[in-house]
């Protein structure tokens, strides 16, 4: 059964873009893009059965984007990696990452 993991747009400790502001969608899909790459790079590739991909969600101020992880239930490697990108991600922004979105190094 296709399930999905909601992972947030950033890191958990990082500021994100807002809904509504001018530019947002452009930002925020560089954001979760950004995040997925990270993802990648702290747990692997998504095995057989797991993809993480960029969602649209309905909000009161207009469609917000968030980094999902859809898998087969019925999978064990697959709904570990999930849990594991939701479980034990990351709560700062990498160094490649930071790069990646014009970031000043911490």
């Amino acid at each position: 059964m296709r399930e999905k993991m909601y992972l947030g747009c950033t890191p958990s400790d990082e500021s994100c873009a807002q809904v509504g502001s001018d530019g947002y969608h452009e930002q925020a899909r560089k954001e979760c893009r950004a995040w997925i790459g990270q993802l990648r790079r702290a747990f692997g590739p998504e095995p057989p059965n797991a993809q993480l991909a960029v969602t649209s969600n309905e909000h009161d101020f207009g469609n917000y984007l968030e980094v999902v992880c859809w898998f087969d239930g019925a999978d064990e490697t697959a709904a570990n990696y999930a849990v594991r990108c939701e479980g034990a991600a990351p709560t700062e922004w990498d160094e490649p990452a930071r790069r990646e979105l014009g970031l000043a190094s911490t």
